[in-house]
C-alpha cells in the first residue's frame, strides 16, 4: 500500500511547500522533496483537503478550503524556516501563484504544468460541470493518469475518477489565480511538458508572461504529472536551481 500522506522531510533554514494536483495525492511531490532535502532544504509534501480518501470526499470542498490549507502549512514551515518557497504541481502550481499574488513574504514560486485553463474533453467535461448539467456526481479517467511513464501511470495512487462539484471548483479557481498573477513579485519558476494533454503548454507562456517569470522550461518528452515523469530529474534540478539562485 503506498503512502499517499504528508511527508517532512530534511533539515534547514529554507523551507519548501511542496503541493499537489487535483484528485492526486504527495506521491507525486516525494521524488522532488527527496532531491530538494538531499540539496540541503527543509520539505514539506502537504496534502490538500478532500484528497487521498476517497473521491466523494473532494466533492465536498471548496478552492477556498484548498487555498486555506495551503496558507496554513505555509505559516507552520514558516516557524522553523527563515525563507519559505512554495513549488505545486498542477492545482498546486494554482495555490502556489494564488498564495503568492497574496503574500509577499512568499520566497519564490514553482509553477509546474500549471493549468489557467484546461484541453480537450477535460475543458469540456469542466464547462458542463461548471454549468450543473451533468446528470452523475463523477467521471472516470479511462486513461488513468496523465503521465508518459506506464508505470507511474499504474502505480499512481490518484483518484481513478474526477467528481463533477470538485471540477467545477477547480474551475472556478482557475480564472481566480489567473486574474492575480499580476500582483506576484516573487521569482517564478515555470516548467510544463509540450505533450501535457491535461494544461495545455500555452499557460506555460501566459504565466511567465504575466508573472515576469525568472525562468521557463519546457520538457519535450513529458506529459501533466512532470514530477514523476520522465523528466523528472530535470524538473528536480530546476526547482533547486531556483531556490539556490533567488533565496538568500
Amino acid at each position: 500500500m503506498i503512502d499517499v500522506r504528508a511527508f517532512d522531510l530534511g533539515e534547514g533554514d529554507i523551507g519548501v511547500l511542496l503541493v499537489h494536483g487535483f484528485t492526486g495525492t504527495p506521491v507525486e511531490m516525494r521524488f522532488l522533496g527527496e532531491q530538494l532535502a538531499d540539496s540541503g532544504f527543509r520539505v514539506h509534501g502537504m496534502l490538500l483537503p478532500g484528497h487521498g480518501t476517497r473521491v466523494e470526499d473532494l466533492d465536498r470542498t471548496s478552492w477556498r478550503d484548498w487555498a486555506d490549507a495551503v496558507e496554513d502549512a505555509f505559516d507552520a514551515l514558516a516557524l522553523s524556516c527563515r525563507r519559505v518557497a512554495v513549488v505545486g504541481q498542477s492545482l498546486g502550481g494554482l495555490l502556489a501563484l494564488h498564495l503568492a499574488s497574496r503574500r509577499s513574504d512568499v520566497a519564490a514560486v514553482g509553477s509546474l504544468a500549471t493549468p489557467l485553463w484546461l484541453a480537450g474533453l477535460s475543458a469540456r467535461v469542466a464547462k458542463w460541470a461548471a454549468s450543473g448539467a451533468l446528470p452523475f456526481s463523477s467521471v472516470p479517467k479511462l486513461y488513468g493518469s496523465d503521465c508518459s511513464d506506464p508505470k507511474v501511470r499504474r502505480d499512481n495512487p490518484a483518484y481513478d475518477a474526477i467528481p463533477m462539484r470538485g471540477l467545477a471548483q477547480l474551475a472556478e479557481y482557475m480564472h481566480v489565480a489567473s486574474d492575480a498573477l499580476d500582483k506576484i513579485s516573487a521569482p517564478v519558476l515555470v516548467v510544463h511538458g509540450v505533450h501535457d494533454h491535461t494544461a495545455p503548454v500555452a499557460c506555460a507562456a501566459r504565466i511567465a508572461e504575466r508573472t515576469n517569470a525568472v525562468r521557463v522550461r519546457i520538457l519535450p518528452r513529458s506529459y501533466h504529472l512532470i514530477t514523476v515523469d520522465v523528466e523528472r530529474d530535470i524538473v528536480a534540478a530546476e526547482v533547486r536551481e531556483l531556490l539556490r539562485r533567488y533565496i538568500h
